[in-house]
C-alpha cells in the first residue's frame, strides 16, 4: 500500500449506520428499538462532554442530596440523569423509566412507547474529582401492558431474561458504548473530533478464564466462609486483585482480558449493594452473550424475580469458568452449614 493509499483509508462503521445493518435482528420493531439506541447514544455524547470538561467548571463534587439509595448524589449523576430522562422522552419510543437517581418509576409522558428503560445514569460518579473511568448502564425492555396508557409496575419488575437490550458506556482513557440485542455484543469508540461512535470491538467474546478477580476486599470481615475460601484460593492460584470501584471499569476490563466481578451478600448487607435491574441484569445480559456467566452465587442473574424497581441481588459475574469455581466454594459452604 503507497501513501495515498493509506490517507484513503476508510475511518469505519458508524453506531447509526450498524444498527440499521441489524435491523433485521428487531423482527417485532419497525425501528423503534433502533432510535431508542440512537437516543441513548446522544444522551452519552453530552454526558462525556460534561464529564471532560468537569475539572474546569463547577460541575465535580457532592450536590447535596442524597439519592433513593441513601447515597451522596454527586452534580454529575444529576446531570447524567437530566441528561438521559430529557433524550428519552423527547426520543418518544419509552413510556415508562427507572433511574437509580429517583424512587419512583418516571412517567414520560410518550403513552405509545413500546419499551421501558431502567439506567444507572452515572455509575462510580464517586470518582470523578479523582479522574477515574465511570459509565453509565442502561436496559431496555418490551412494555407488556397496552399502549395508551402510562407504564406500569409489571412492565418494570420483568426478569432480565425478557431484555430487548442492554448495554454500558465507559467514560476513560477513551468512551466507549458497548450493546447487545441479544445476537452477540459489539463495542463502539467515540471519535470526539466527529462525534461518532464508530465499531471498534466488534463480536466481543469474554475468554472462559481469566487471572483477575475483582471485590472489595475491605468488606472481608463481613464475608461468608464460602467466599472468604474462594478469595484464598484465587491468591494460592496467583491471581491478580484488581478492583477499581467503579462497576462499569472493573467488568470491562474483565468482559475483555478475563476475569471475575464479584460484590457478594455479607453478614452487613446480605443482598449485596448492587441493583439487579439496571446493574446486575444488564451486564449479565451482555456477559452472556459475550460468553461469560452472571449468577447471585446459586442461580442465573436473569432468571431473579425483581420484588422491587430498586432491588438488590449479590453478583459474581464474568469468566464461565471463575463463577463456576466461586459457585463451588458457596455451595461448599452451604453443605456443611446443613451437616452441622
Amino acid at each position: 500500500m503507497d501513501n495515498h493509499d493509506k490517507l484513503a483509508l476508510p475511518v469505519g462503521t458508524t453506531l447509526d449506520r450498524f444498527i440499521m445493518r441489524k435491523q433485521e435482528d428487531f423482527p417485532y420493531a419497525t425501528g423503534e428499538l433502533s432510535q431508542l439506541l440512537r437516543d441513548i447514544a446522544l444522551a452519552a455524547k453530552i454526558v462525556n462532554r460534561e464529564i471532560n470538561r468537569s475539572g474546569l467548571i463547577d460541575i465535580a463534587g457532592a450536590y447535596g442530596n442524597r439519592n433513593v439509595q441513601g447515597e451522596d448524589q454527586q452534580k454529575l449523576d444529576v446531570i447524567a440523569n437530566i441528561r438521559f430522562i430529557r433524550a428519552l422522552r423527547n426520543g418518544g419510543e419509552v413510556c415508562t423509566i427507572i433511574s437509580e437517581e429517583d424512587e419512583d418509576m418516571i412517567q414520560t409522558g410518550n403513552v405509545q412507547g413500546k419499551y421501558v428503560v431502567a439506567i444507572d445514569p452515572l455509575d462510580g460518579s464517586s470518582n470523578i474529582d479523582v479522574n477515574v473511568s465511570i459509565g453509565t448502564i442502561f436496559s431496555i425492555y418490551r412494555r407488556v401492558s397496552p399502549t395508551g396508557s402510562e407504564g406500569t409496575a409489571q412492565d418494570c419488575l420483568q426478569t432480565g431474561t425478557h431484555q430487548a437490550a442492554a448495554g454500558y458506556v465507559i467514560y476513560g482513557s477513551s468512551t466507549m458504548l458497548v450493546y447487545t440485542t441479544g445476537n452477540g455484543v459489539n463495542g463502539f469508540t467515540y471519535e470526539p473530533s466527529l462525534g461518532e461512535f464508530f465499531l471498534s470491538h466488534p463480536n466481543i467474546q469474554t475468554p472462559t478464564t481469566g487471572k483477575v478477580y475483582s471485590v472489595n476486599e475491605g468488606s472481608s470481615e463481613y464475608f461468608s466462609e464460602g467466599m472468604k475460601n474462594y478469595v484464598s484460593y484465587c491468591k494460592e492460584e496467583g491471581y491478580s486483585a484488581r478492583y477499581i470501584g467503579s462497576l462499569v471499569a472493573d467488568f470491562h476490563r474483565n468482559l475483555l482480558k478475563g476475569g471475575i466481578y464479584m460484590y457478594p451478600g455479607t453478614s452487613k448487607v446480605p443482598n449485596g449493594k448492587l441493583r439487579l435491574m439496571y446493574e446486575c441484569n444488564p451486564l449479565a445480559f451482555i456477559v452472556e452473550q459475550a460468553g461469560g456467566k452472571s449468577s447471585n452465587g446459586r442461580r442465573r442473574t436473569l432468571e431473579l424475580e425483581p420484588t422491587e424497581t430498586h432491588a438488590r441481588c449479590p453478583v459474581f459475574i464474568g469468566s464461565t469458568e471463575m463463577v463456576d469455581k466461586v459457585e463451588e466454594f458457596l455451595a461448599a459452604e452451604v453443605l456443611q452449614d446443613e451437616a452441622k
